[in-house]
Parts: C-alpha cells; sequence; structure tokens
C-alpha cells in the first residue's frame, strides 16, 4: 500500500487550483494545507476545491510548521524565491510554478538551499510531458541530426500580453521572457540536453505594453513585451531566441535544429491573438536530410495525446515524494533558463554581449 504523501498548497489562485485537482486524482495523496496572504481567501478556496479536511492560513510560515511531505508554491513570481527558501529549510519537498525566480542569483540560492537541507526542488514546466516534446529530445539525442550546430527558438502571440502581477518588473523580474520564452528555453536546452549558456547579446522593447491603444494597464506596464537574443552555449553551439506578447505579425516562426546530417523544424499548434507561444502543444514536426544525394523532408507524426499535461507533472512531482526519486524538474536545469532570461535584461540594459556565469554544483 502506497504511503500517504501530505501536500501543503501555498497560493489559492487558478495555477493553485489545478495543484488541487491534481493532486484529488492520487489516492495517496492528502492536501492538508492551503495559505494565502490575503485574509479569508485560503479558506474559501478550500471550500470551492472541495478539501474538506485541510486547514487554511494567511501565513505560509505557519503551514509549514505541519508535518508536510512536500509543498506546491503557486504564488506570484517575486515571492518564488523566499518561499522556497523557508520550505525547504523547513525540511519540506518543493515544486515551484514557473518561473523559478525573478534573479539568478536567487535560483542559485534555491539550487545551493536544495543540495544542502537534501530536499527536492523541482519547477513546473508542463510541455515536458508532451509526448511530442519527448520525441524531439530522442530524436536529437539519439544523434539522427548528428552535430547541432545551431538552433532558432522562440514564439510570439499577435496580442497575447496579460496584466496585473506579470507586467511589473517589482512583482514579476521580467515580462515576456520569463512569462512564454522560459517554455521556448526548456523545450530547446532539454532537447539538447541543457548545454550551459556562456554569453549573451540582446534586445527588448515593451512599445505595446506602454502603449494605452493596446494595453488597459500601460501606466505600469514596465517590463519587455518583445525581446531578441543570441545565445553561445558549451559545445559550440549558437541559439537564437526571440519573444513577443504582441506584435503585428502573425508569428515569429518556427523552432528550429541544424544540424550536420539533417534538419528540424518544429511549429506550436494553435492559431489566434493568444497562440504562438511553446506552452504544451506541437503543430507539426519536420526533419530534413538527403536520401541517396536527394534533397528530403519528411513529416513526423504528430501524437494527439489525451493527458492533461498539467495533472503530470503534478503526479510526477507526488511520485517522486513517495517513491524518493530526483525531481522530475530540478531546480539545477532550471537555473540555466533564468540565467539566459537574467542575461538578456543585462545585455538589453548595457546594449552590449555579457557573460553569463553559472555555479557547478
Amino acid at each position: 500500500m502506497n504511503r500517504i504523501i501530505k501536500i501543503g498548497i501555498i497560493g489559492s489562485g487558478g495555477i493553485a487550483r489545478a495543484h488541487a485537482e491534481a493532486y484529488k486524482q492520487l489516492d495517496y495523496v492528502e492536501v492538508v494545507a492551503v495559505a494565502d496572504i490575503i485574509p479569508g481567501k485560503a479558506a474559501l478556496f478550500i471550500e470551492q476545491t472541495n478539501l474538506p479536511t485541510a486547514k487554511a492560513f494567511d501565513d505560509h510560515q505557519h503551514l509549514l510548521e505541519l508535518d508536510l511531505d512536500g509543498v506546491s508554491i503557486c504564488t506570484p513570481n517575486f515571492s518564488h524565491h523566499s518561499i522556497t527558501i523557508d520550505a525547504l529549510n523547513a525540511g519540506k519537498h518543493v515544486m515551484v510554478e514557473k518561473p523559478m525566480s525573478v534573479t539568478l542569483d536567487q535560483g542559485i540560492e534555491m539550487v545551493e538551499t536544495a543540495q544542502r537541507t537534501g530536499k527536492m526542488l523541482s519547477v513546473g514546466f508542463q510541455p515536458r510531458y508532451d509526448p511530442n516534446m519527448q520525441a524531439i529530445r530522442s530524436l536529437i539525442q539519439d544523434g539522427q541530426l548528428g552535430k547541432v550546430y545551431y538552433a532558432e527558438a522562440g514564439g510570439g502571440r499577435r496580442r497575447g500580453m496579460p496584466g496585473g502581477t506579470f507586467i511589473r518588473k517589482d512583482l514579476a523580474g521580467a515580462g515576456a521572457m520569463a512569462d512564454i520564452g522560459c517554455y521556448s528555453l526548456d523545450m530547446v536546452l532539454h532537447a539538447l540536453g541543457y548545454p550551459k549558456p556562456l554569453t549573451v547579446s540582446a534586445y527588448t522593447s515593451n512599445y505595446f505594453g506602454t502603449n494605452p491603444k493596446y494595453h488597459p494597464e500601460s501606466h505600469i506596464f514596465n517590463v519587455e513585451d518583445f525581446g531578441a537574443a543570441m545565445v553561445r552555449l558549451e559545445g559550440d553551439i549558437l541559439l537564437s531566441y526571440k519573444i513577443s506578447w504582441a506584435m503585428h505579425m502573425d508569428t515569429l516562426g518556427p523552432t528550429m535544429f541544424l544540424g550536420t546530417d539533417a534538419g528540424l523544424k518544429v511549429t506550436p499548434a494553435g492559431s489566434g491573438p493568444w497562440s504562438g507561444g511553446w506552452e504544451g502543444r506541437v503543430g507539426s514536426m519536420t526533419l530534413y536530410h538527403d536520401i541517396a544525394g536527394h534533397h528530403t523532408e519528411s513529416p513526423i507524426p504528430i501524437q494527439h495525446h489525451q493527458i492533461n499535461l498539467f495533472h503530470a507533472k503534478v503526479f510526477d512531482y507526488a511520485e517522486a515524494i513517495q517513491k524518493r526519486l530526483p525531481a522530475p524538474i530540478p531546480g539545477e536545469q532550471i537555473l540555466y533558463n533564468q540565467a539566459i532570461i537574467d542575461g538578456v535584461l543585462r545585455s538589453s540594459a548595457a546594449k552590449k554581449e555579457v557573460e553569463i556565469v553559472i555555479p557547478d554544483f
């Protein structure tokens, strides 16, 4: 019989609701507490999500005093770092929603704390569980492209700017780069085996977010809504990375991997003003190679999966706790994403290439 895993949820917004619904499907998991800084909000969440045995707290520190195996951190970006540190030091395993942190230094401290305490730090990137994403990684890791020397990643929404905490630098740390750009980075870096980033030369802007014609909160909008960067990776690989929340264009193009033996082009699924980001679906995959001296384009069948990607990541986290497995999506990997985003913002501000320095763990 499976050991009962006791979980706490910190934050009680829409993302927290998705975590709760996933946990409820596992007979070996009990959500025993919910915390939210807004008085009464955690209690209302418990009632609305039907968690009758869960306790409500207005302070996550009180939740962490309970006998818990792990927590889901579903709060705004700016608090990911401090709550993760508190939870790890309290002896709890952690799944934190993306982006991992606001700054690279915060991410480094989170990883160091996880290693010091011996507790799991996993970051919520549900597109990893798309079988098409897994097929892309397998194809590259199996060597079918030969030596990959160039990758082009990113996505763009024609009109897909969020509001609230997403558009304030003091709360989110970054804009489009952190919000949807982190998915693009994980897709490419994971497929390549997570080579370490070395340098970044970047440009960012926010012409749409700061224009009242395009955004109702333009007066407080102070993050980037567009960014583009050239990133040098270990292994003599160049990554072109571009992201947009809004633009006068339908797409920023596909994701591409160029190898010495073949190339791979991948398009995101969906159409319309909010589509174009790598948030969970693949539209098409095509392999470009030579057969008997002839240029050949081979479509790769798309797997139309029925699984809920968001639930899959929560299930994997719970199973890792239950079976004492390593973090499904370890902070050590996602730290590379954070380092690139940090480098993009530094390079854009300095208007020159900057070096990325990540400690060896």
